[in-house]
């Protein structure tokens, strides 16, 4: 699943002539979600098999990582690799409530995949509530005329 986000990502960046990405946010939400970890800035380093210099320079927002460098990150943080390519640029945030998506993708209990699985199905719901929502009010706007 890991290599297919990998992948899904490396083609977007390519596809889309490196997205811009804003590194000083990136490196903040990094460090952040570093500190939350209660991670030092070694331990996630050699977790991630990056150099200490590299991961300070990205998280001073000195250095544009690769999605295969944000997947790696993701990886030793216990994070969804698509929490990171969000905050990157590389992929759009989902529709729906911000507060329940960031609590899914956040979840240490649960592995990569199951919070990818829950992401997507929710999406799905937001999807199909909002068609109905939208065929309803047009309905009801036609028979208000």
């Amino acid at each position: 699943m890991q290599a297919l986000a990998f992948a899904f990502a490396s083609t977007w960046v390519h596809t889309v002539a490196m997205a811009r990405i804003d590194v000083s946010g990136l490196g903040s939400f990094i460090r952040d979600q570093r500190d939350q970890a209660q991670m030092s800035l070694r331990q996630l380093a050699k977790a991630a098999e990056v150099s200490n210099p590299y991961l300070s320079q990205v998280e001073r927002g000195l250095r544009k990582p690769s999605a295969e460098i944000l997947n790696r990150i993701a990886q030793g943080l216990r994070i969804s690799a698509e929490t990171l390519y969000v905050q990157a640029g590389f992929l759009s945030d989902r529709s729906g409530d911000e507060i329940v998506t960031t609590a899914i993708a956040s979840d240490r209990t649960l592995t990569e995949r199951q919070r990818t699985t829950l992401l997507q199905i929710y999406a799905a719901f937001q999807a199909e509530n909002g068609a109905s929502a939208q065929s309803t009010t047009g309905t009801h706007t036609q028979e208000n005329e």
